[in-house]
Formats: structure tokens, sequence, C-alpha cells
């Protein structure tokens, strides 16, 4: 298609490009452990229908029309299980629980025993719980579209027998996933390592962007940090602009809480040292991190 393009068409031209979503979706997830595609648009179950029948005309039984007055993904649970898919922890049926994290190096999925009760056969417990979680974990990466580097942290097993079966089963679960993946035994701190192909962006990523507030790290300084680091950007700013004596600080409400309580009496001491006066103005829509130093007479921001 592209060299007849080239032949054909006149730069600049497209060539070629991704098909659409529903192409991309008969193309990709149509195989044959899919009972139905339900279609809820009248077009796009033709089309469907029509691309369908270039890959098998027995599958064309499996597309159906979704006629209801419920919304398609109520009523088939999508949006719950959306909603589940991006939840950092997810509950198996034996009480435990795996805790997944994504990085820019690498996935890290925690099992943990959670509510299971250890009982008599301490091992047995645990050996079962390692077998449930990694069918769970193979579900998980194909549901969440995980790829790349990824690091599993089974439960302790003390038998080499039981993490050779944990380590099989796990292998047999990724037989149904279609992205490339390649395993590597339990290692000696329980650790199992595995790559796995990354097709598209996971799940979460598509979905999220990164958090203005916190910029990506998942967590904000604290009121009392941002206070001392606005004490000292206060002092820095008035030694290097002897000729102003009066500024406004503009923060978080958060902050000049703190300001105003715990470290009023600093600021006193602050405004002494400098011979300047302060004033505070918040910002309910500022970051907890974000703060401006103006130049009380003419608002313009001193650096």
């Amino acid at each position: 298609r592209v060299e007849e393009g080239m032949k054909t068409k006149t730069a600049p031209a497209v060539l070629l490009e991704e098909p659409d979503l529903v192409e991309r979706s008969v193309r990709d997830f149509l195989t044959e452990e899919v009972d139905e595609v339900v279609v809820d648009n009248e077009e796009a179950e033709k089309r469907v229908r029509d691309l369908v029948g270039l890959i098998s005309q027995r599958s064309l039984r499996k597309v159906k029309r979704h006629l209801a007055a419920e919304p398609l993904f109520e009523a088939y649970g999508v949006n719950r299980q959306i909603e589940n898919a991006l939840r950092r922890q997810v509950w198996l049926k034996s009480g435990a629980s795996l805790v997944i994290d994504e990085t820019e190096a690498l996935v890290s999925i925690d099992v943990n025993t959670g509510k299971t009760r250890g009982g008599k056969d301490h091992d047995d417990t645990i050996r079962k719980t390692n077998l449930e979680a990694a069918e769970e974990i193979a579900r998980q990466l194909r549901l969440r579209n995980l790829g790349g580097l990824i690091v599993i942290d089974f439960i302790d097993m003390r038998s080499r027998r039981d993490q050779a079966a944990v380590y099989e089963k796990f292998k047999d679960c990724l037989r149904r996933d279609r992205a490339r993946t390649h395993t590597l035994p339990i290692s000696a701190l329980g650790l199992l390592e595995m790559t796995r192909q990354r097709v598209q962006e996971s799940i979460r990523r598509s979905v999220y962007m990164e958090c203005p507030s916190c910029r990506g790290k998942g967590m904000v300084k604290s009121y009392e940090t941002m206070s001392v680091e606005i004490q000292r950007e206060i002092s820095r700013v008035l030694r290097k602009h002897p000729e102003v004596h009066e500024i406004k600080v503009v923060v978080h409400p958060g902050v000049l809480h703190r300001l105003r309580t715990e470290d009023d009496e600093l600021l006193v001491e602050l405004q002494r040292r400098c011979a300047g006066q302060f004033s505070f103005k918040t910002d309910p829509g500022a970051n907890i991190e974000d703060f401006k130093i103006l130049n009380a007479a003419t608002d313009q921001p001193l650096e």
C-alpha cells in the first residue's frame, strides 16, 4: 500500500495510517475466546460485521446490537471494571491482595497475605495464596496492559518445590497473553522477574496525566516545609533588593495558616531582622508548593 501510494499520490500525502478504534478492536481482540461483540451504534455495527466477515464468517454470529435503554457500559459493568483496573490494590478471594505500582523503570507487584488465615499448615496456605496470586497477576497484566520490566514479590516460600509450582502456574497463565513475555524463575529473595512486550500505553498512563500539584511524585511538601522555604526566600529577596521595605506574599491557604499560627513568632523576628513589612494573601487555587513574593508598592514579582 505504501509503495502504491508513492506512485499514485502527490506529496504531501498520507501513505499509511493507524486504523480507527472499530478496526483496531476487531483486529486486536477478536479471538476464539471471545463469545460476543456487543455494539450500541448502527453504523459501527455494520462496520464490525464487515470486518468480522473478512476474518471469519462463523464469527458473525458473535456480533450483537445493544438495544436496551440502559447505556452499554453500565449494562455490562464496564465503568466499574475500568475503575477497578485503575486501583493500586487488588483483593483476592482468599483475602490476600496485590499492590501494583508503575514507575518509569519498572512495574512492581507485591503479594500481601492481608486477611488470609495461616491455619495449621502455614506453608500450604502460602503456596495456595501464591498460586491464586499468579493467576490474577497474569490477568492484571493483560487488563492493565502493563509492559516492560515487571518484578513480582510473592509471599516467601521455604520449599523450592512450592516455588517451582507457582512459577509453572504463572507461566501457564501467561499462555493466554498475546503480548510476548519472558519470565525468569523465582529467585532466592522470592522475586520473579519478567518482561512483557509494550504494545501500547498502560491503561493508567492513557487515562491519567501527571498531577500538577505533586508533578508526578505522588507527594507534596508539608506546610511546615513550605513555611521554612518561604521564610528563607523572603530573607534572600530582601537582601537582594535593599530598596524594598514592604512585600506581599501570595501563598496556599494551608501554608498561610501555618505561618500565622505555629510560625507567627518566627515571622515577627524575621520582619525585625530584615527591617521590612510583610503582608500575606491567599490563593485557594495555588498548589501547596507554589508561592509568590511581590513588591507591595508595585505588585511586581521579586526574584
